[in-house]
């Protein structure tokens, strides 16, 4: 028997990181997309778009929050991604265009289309659907809203996750999300939805910046770390993959959070640096980790706003 519950917010059910590839007739394997984290909500009303962190983002995205009321029931809570193209690409660069606006007129201005990505459904008409097994879920959901653009459904490949994630790589995605076909959609990090990447990349909170040289302003490159048993760890500087925008954006910001002390727990070996409170999280694209814990070639893609810098931690397989 399921449940009656009220719409509203629903902490999301997050992938854990794998370097295991495998197939297996009891996994959904979906693409894995780079933007942002939405849970959608409606109870009669206005439907409401909500962050990973429990942040009202309605305002950024008015097109998406007036096709879910058109195109999906009165009463519903949903999971997705919103995502903007690069290309055939999805891209969180293109996306930080327009995420923090909230004046229409603005959002237009940018030319920046963006999508939701709805993946799965945790209630319908009252009904708790999150108690129910994935795929039937996944079978609810198709069938609850229009899928009209901007919304979309996120298909899914059954049982062959090794050549779909080979099909992924060739295509230049970022990777797969595998998910337990018969697994209830519960809050926090969770072994039954697992991250097959493509490439490397996660988010880390900036603790300082090194100087410009040259022709450049603002800054010259961002020290970034994670955060281990309490302690921000240093995990190197990130000088490239910034417009002049995004230079003075973070300039201005890091301006209002100087601090003498570096907040890092390991000596940093940069000269001249300046040091932040570490509240700051931005996405970093890299090739791998070195053997002393470091980043090798890496390139800001982005800062996030959808995450507390405490929870940001090294992504471990």
């Amino acid at each position: 028997m399921i449940m009656e519950v009220e719409p509203g917010w629903r902490e999301p059910t997050l992938a854990t990181l794998t370097q295991r590839r495998f197939s297996s007739e009891n996994w959904l394997f979906e693409r894995k997309l780079d933007g942002v984290r939405a849970i959608c909500s409606r109870n009669g009303g206005t439907p409401t778009l909500w962050s990973r962190n429990h942040n009202d983002v309605s305002a950024s995205y008015p097109e998406i929050v007036e096709a879910l009321a058109e195109q999906g029931g009165t009463h519903f809570v949903a999971d997705g991604e919103i995502v903007a193209f690069d290309g055939q690409q999805t891209s969180f660069a293109r996306l930080q265009q327009r995420i923090h606006l909230t004046d229409r007129k603005r959002i237009e201005a940018t030319g920046v289309r963006v999508y939701y990505y709805l993946f799965d459904l945790l209630v319908f008409d009252h009904a708790d659907a999150g108690r129910l097994p994935l795929r039937q879920r996944k079978q609810l959901l198709r069938k609850a809203f229009d899928w009209e653009d901007p919304l979309r459904y996120s298909q899914h490949r059954n049982a062959d996750g090794e050549e779909y994630f080979a099909y992924a790589c060739a295509h230049g995605w970022e990777g797969l999300i595998a998910k337990r076909a018969d697994s209830l959609y519960r809050p926090g990090r969770s072994p039954d939805w697992l991250k097959f990447k493509c490439v490397k990349d996660q988010e880390f909170v900036v603790g300082g910046y090194t100087l410009p040289g040259g022709s450049r302003n603002g800054f010259g490159a961002l020290l970034v770390g994670y955060y281990d048993r309490g302690k921000l760890r240093y995990a190197g500087k990130v000088g490239t993959g910034y417009n002049e925008a995004m230079l003075r954006e973070l300039s201005a910001t890091m301006g209002e959070m100087r601090r003498d002390r570096s907040p890092f727990a390991e000596t940093v070996p940069e000269r001249g640096a300046r040091w932040v409170e570490p509240k700051l999280v931005v996405q970093v694209a890299f090739s791998e980790w070195t053997t002393d814990g470091k980043l090798r070639h890496p390139r800001f893609t982005g800062l996030r706003d959808d995450k507390p810098a405490a929870d940001v931690v090294r992504e471990q397989p």
